[in-house]
């Protein structure tokens, strides 16, 4: 028996990508109807047409990375290729359909509790970050990932924009938000100079296939200040007798500037949490789900995808301890701890002149001179103390997000947005002034914020995708290529 989708008219086993990924989820309150997008298909890009048609399922099922773009060489051999085509850059529509990918797509849903079932007490139900959602998920909707992006053209840093007003899934409003949203870093491709392709700077084969000529490269790194303060207050939420005492395990375990919360009680003195164990409060994952979002997204265009580590990560934001011999590369902004006496046993830095092992990224700002991140630590703010309160302002404040009931009234039906907003409790007082402790603990001890990870963590993988050189594939390998691979260029218009 065949079960057929209401909307889309097709059945539920071959529902297309845009269905299935789309389907009811709100733009700014609008919800995308996939059945119209496809009914609209006759005056559709063909190459979003057929991006439309292609079944989730059968993408996922059928996901392979392929590694050679059109115009390489493989030394391989008696399987050694070298391509008789020229390099084919991504158009701009290709890549438009990829950066709206990483974008905001509308509006999530605060779906949690209020109060503990059992005995009515209060919970706190305001933890997000932002309101705005993305293709993947993210704790407390932090959604602290950032993307960069490279080709032929230079390399830019990707500025997330507002949710559209209404499904931007045509050949022309993809485009344009596309050239919104990108920022020019370097007018170059960001790579390392010809002949230095080699450890640290690339990793084995990846230096022969990687980066080069025509491909794209998509590279996320993740500002996790902001939801490292976040995640401290809501673990601070907890039930009288289950909030934590934060210990520090790069310091002989002590109190980390809890010293009085345990006293008063706020704090259970009996369960210890190092911040160690906190790493980065898992806001790195959200890069992961994005590029398997991208590569399902490349995947289903008939492009090849390769999810792989391209320049070493510190190389490529500029950190100290390499720009002398790579140079600024993207020219983020690093904070090195001064160093300590202390530094010999907490951090194993022996000399002032090894401090730099601790620097970390903290910022980065355009040619211009615009902010384009900035950690929620020193220097951007002068004391931690200062960066705490402006998360809670941006939160609870007049401009907040939990004080902005336009968008509740968007996110809810009838009256029930002003309803979570009354209803729904905030950070009590006692919650913001114990994180502040430890952060500004963190930064007297150990001279940077935070200590025990970056403020801005790089995951160190890289998205390429690229026209994928079917003649290589077509000899090698018994299912090198899928329908949309050898069909892309006629949909596409290449």
């Amino acid at each position: 028996m065949t079960f057929t989708d209401n909307q889309s008219g097709m059945p539920a086993a071959e529902e297309p990508l845009g269905g299935a990924a789309f389907n009811g989820t709100a733009f700014d309150g609008a919800a995308f109807d996939g059945g119209s997008a496809l009914a609209g298909t006759a005056t559709m890009h063909p190459g979003l047409a057929d991006l439309f048609g292609r079944p989730l399922l059968r993408t996922m099922w059928r996901r392979r990375t392929h590694r050679v773009s059109r115009g390489a060489k493989v030394s391989a051999g008696t399987m050694t290729y070298k391509s008789g085509n020229k390099a084919q850059p991504l158009s701009e529509l290709e890549e438009a359909v990829l950066i709206a990918i990483t974008g905001s797509t509308g509006l999530t849903m605060p779906d949690r509790p209020f109060e503990d079932p059992d005995n009515g007490t209060p919970i706190m139900s305001k933890p997000n970050l932002t309101m705005a959602g993305r293709t993947a998920g993210s704790p407390d909707n932090a959604q602290g990932t950032h993307f960069f992006l490279v080709n032929d053209t230079g390399t830019y840093f990707l500025r997330r924009l507002e949710p559209a007003p209404h499904e931007p899934f045509d050949a022309e409003t993809l485009v344009a938000r596309a050239r919104q949203a990108k920022v020019k870093v370097l007018d170059k491709r960001l790579d390392v100079e010809v002949g230095r392709r080699d450890f640290p700077a690339y990793l084995d084969s990846n230096r022969f296939l990687s980066n080069l000529p025509g491909t794209t490269l998509l590279f996320p790194v993740v500002d996790l200040s902001h939801q490292y303060v976040n995640a401290l207050m809501y673990l601070l939420t907890q039930p009288d007798g289950a909030r934590p005492t934060f210990v520090d395990d790069r310091n002989f375990y002590r109190a980390a500037g809890v010293k009085k919360w345990v006293k008063n009680g706020f704090l259970n003195k009996d369960l210890k949490l190092p911040l160690g164990a906190l790493g980065p409060m898992r806001t790195q994952i959200e890069a992961d789900l994005l590029l398997q979002n991208l590569m399902l997204t490349a995947e289903a265009m008939g492009l090849g995808a390769w999810i792989h580590a391209s320049i070493n990560p510190q190389i490529a934001l500029g950190d100290p301890k390499f720009s002398r011999e790579y140079g600024r590369m993207l020219g983020f902004d690093f904070v090195t701890p001064r160093w300590k006496l202390a530094d010999l046993w907490r951090w194993h830095i022996p000399l002032p002149k090894y401090a730099n092992v601790r620097s970390h990224p903290v910022g980065l700002r355009s040619p211009d001179g615009d902010t384009l991140i900035a950690a929620a630590c020193p220097p951007e703010y002068p004391t931690m103390s200062d960066a705490v309160g402006r998360i809670i302002d941006k939160k609870f404040g007049r401009d907040g997000i939990y004080t902005d009931r336009d968008v509740f009234t968007r996110i809810y039906r009838e009256d029930y947005g002003q309803r979570y907003l009354t209803e729904a409790s905030e950070y009590e007082q006692r919650v913001i002034d114990c994180a502040r402790d430890v952060c500004e603990y963190i930064i007297r001890t150990h001279g940077r914020f935070p200590a025990h990870t970056d403020a801005i963590h790089v995951p160190g993988v890289w998205l390429q995708v690229h026209h994928v050189e079917n003649e290589y594939y077509e000899r090698f390998f018994v299912n090198g290529l899928t329908d949309a691979h050898r069909t892309h260029g006629e949909a596409w218009g290449h």
